[in-house]
């Protein structure tokens, strides 16, 4: 009994939740876009939403950088999103949206490399948190490109415009830049749907590496990817958490009829 302790005490620290969607309601105005979402997003895992078009994906995953409050009218409901260990609710008004993006970073659809060399495109994130010491800047850069496996590829290139390199390199460079202010949670939004399939195998290979050191949520409208890079996944249809369970259960014996009819393709 006693050498079984240890193994289930690491396992219950593995699924120590990050954050925490607690009845979670959204607005765009009078529709109601999501409706009282509860799920964990596990530290140091990747989930991965999925479900139809429309179906509230990117909308949740917009949340937790409060991405929606850049426009008029939208509004949260409900007990808010809770980011661990200091128990933050992200949804609060009494929470600044840019600490806030600071701790959770984003990479989205297209790759969008600001009009900066790929230096500036990464450092970008720590000259607004005020690090202005060069020697500084330098090491986290190198960092933050090596976490993106970009860093042989375009240490030679630092000066040159971020958007002179590929499409596949122009993704990794903005995951070089999400990296670089050391986020807890890194929101990607459909990141390889712009990409050719080498691209798309290097970022997904990237992705796996990613979650040693940080916590990852995914949107994804392609489910072998889901099935490929994700350790849960959280099926969504109108706005509502229909499950959420660990991967593997959740495509080859899924507890609800909904989900494995959009699993096998009989619908959506």
């Amino acid at each position: 009994m006693n050498s079984i302790q240890p193994m289930l005490q690491e396992a219950a620290e593995a699924l120590r939740p990050k954050a925490e969607v607690q009845n979670l309601n959204f607005y765009y105005g009078s529709f109601h876009a999501l409706k009282s979402v509860s799920m964990p997003v596990y530290e140091k895992k990747v989930t991965a939403l999925i479900g139809p078009s429309g179906c509230g994906k990117s909308t949740l995953l917009r949340c937790f950088n409060r991405m929606h409050d850049l426009y008029p009218g939208n509004r949260y409901e409900g007990d808010g999103i809770r980011l661990h260990p200091d128990n933050t609710n992200l949804l609060s008004p009494e929470v600044d949206p840019i600490e806030v993006r600071m701790r959770i970073s984003m990479v989205f659809q297209k790759p969008n490399p600001f009009p900066k060399s790929v230096y500036e495109n990464v450092a970008y994130g720590l000259r607004v948190r005020g690090v202005r010491n060069r020697t500084t800047l330098d090491e986290k850069v190198e960092q933050a490109l090596r976490g993106a496996a970009l860093w042989d590829e375009v240490k030679d290139r630092l000066n040159d415009l971020g958007a002179n390199l590929s499409g596949g390199q122009q993704q990794r460079l903005c995951i070089a830049r999400a990296l670089a202010t050391d986020p807890e949670i890194i929101l990607f939004d459909e990141p390889t749907s712009a990409l050719d399939p080498i691209a798309t195998a290097s970022i997904e290979e990237l992705l796996s590496e990613l979650k040693e050191r940080v916590t990852i949520l995914i949107v994804t409208h392609n489910m072998q990817q889901a099935a490929r890079v994700s350790d849960y996944t959280a099926y969504m249809y109108l706005g509502e958490l229909i499950e959420f369970g660990v991967t593997d259960q959740i495509f080859i014996k899924p507890q609800k009829k909904q989900t494995e009819d959009y699993i096998t393709g009989r619908f959506g």
